[in-house]
């Protein structure tokens, strides 16, 4: 790793700021999400600090490590990886009736989480050994196909639907970008819904709950307390907030999950419809500007590459803050940068400088 001239002139600024922002930004709330009268800075806010700072560090290691040595390490560990979903399966820690979790002392690793940094250098580097010229038949994307079903059937037997969802979309993104063909995404989308009566058999009860809650079912004390707290606390917010841990659905704990995933909650209700705008524009300032740096990445499994480690950030980013504002069922996804959870802020810290680096490269 060294830096250089080129360096400096190919760094994207404007998407670097954009992400410590929004970093900054999400630890401000973890802080105003967990913060009592008798602890000021508590636990989980100390350990979301911890995972800023390490972050800003492995933003930089992926940034100026070459990015083809790190894609060619991604494809092996790929399927490390998968021995390890298997392992959380067998000894995991349980929390929240999921078992996603390998206890490290210090934090909880969510090996899950790797899947969505490690399957586009998995798929990239497969398609590159099998020809460097882009033109694939669709048996090509075959043993592709498999490790992706395979690793999000083990994450969705956590169980861990969100993730799953983001892991299988990225996936299919790819292979659109990739040249798959439309013939495969409509015979995909004919069996996808010719499934779903025997889908849904195989979803656990709770998950079940929550997709009837979304279809307007359920009591408002009982099955939709998450959901009609979440938009209490978005509505009352108005135009300007209610002040910076100030928020009487998040200090009074009406509000569920407020430190991860309706942390985009917490700040319409404390920052207002104004300090929403804010934040909703910066996340589009980032994937905009990233979209546009790597359309002039010059290399066809570069631009791949750079689609694939940006594309499950998006997802996250949506998934979530339509969730919260029930546009979506409740599926248990972070928000990308801001909520608390150091393996995710990691991943994305690690995806998003991954990126940076072939910009500097390719561009």
């Amino acid at each position: 790793m060294k830096i250089t001239k080129r360096t400096f002139f190919y760094f994207d600024w404007i998407s670097f700021c954009t992400t410590w922002s929004i970093a900054f930004i999400g630890l401000l709330f973890v802080y105003s999400a967990t913060t009592t009268e008798t602890v000021q800075f508590s636990l989980y806010f100390k350990k979301q600090l911890f995972g800023f700072l390490t972050g800003f560090g492995i933003y930089w290691f992926f940034c100026l490590t070459d990015f083809r040595k790190l894609c060619r390490t991604g494809y092996f560990l790929y399927f490390a990886m998968i021995l390890i979903l298997v392992y959380t399966l067998i000894k995991g820690k349980i929390g929240m009736g999921a078992q996603r979790w390998i206890d490290l002392k210090l934090f909880r690793f969510q090996p899950s989480e790797l899947a969505k940094l490690l399957f586009p250098p998995f798929f990239t580097y497969f398609l590159y050994t099998e020809n460097d010229v882009p033109i694939y038949s669709l048996e090509t994307f075959v043993p592709i196909l498999t490790c992706l079903g395979v690793s999000s059937f083990l994450i969705l037997r956590q169980p861990d639907l969100g993730t799953a969802l983001v892991v299988g979309g990225s996936g299919l993104v790819l292979l659109w970008f990739a040249g798959i063909g439309k013939k495969f995404f409509r015979y995909g989308l004919l069996l996808c819904t010719l499934s779903l009566p025997l889908s849904w058999h195989f979803l656990k009860p709770y998950q079940k709950k929550r997709i009837m809650v979304f279809l307007g079912a359920g009591e408002s004390h009982k099955e939709r307390y998450q959901i009609e707290q979440s938009k209490i606390a978005i509505g009352s917010g108005g135009f300007w907030g209610k002040g910076f841990a100030r928020g009487t659905q998040n200090t009074m704990f009406f509000l569920p999950e407020s430190r991860t995933d309706f942390i985009f909650s917490v700040l319409c209700e404390e920052w207002g419809f104004v300090g929403g705008i804010i934040l909703l524009l910066l996340y589009l300032t980032l994937f905009l500007r990233i979209f546009y740096r790597i359309e002039k990445v010059k290399t066809f499994f570069a631009k791949l590459l750079g689609i694939g480690l940006l594309t499950p950030i998006i997802l996250s980013a949506f998934i979530n803050i339509a969730m919260v504002c029930g546009m979506l069922p409740i599926v248990g996804i972070p928000l990308p940068l801001m909520s608390y959870g150091i393996t995710s802020l990691w991943i994305t810290c690690a995806g998003l400088g991954w990126i940076q680096g072939i910009i500097i490269k390719m561009s």
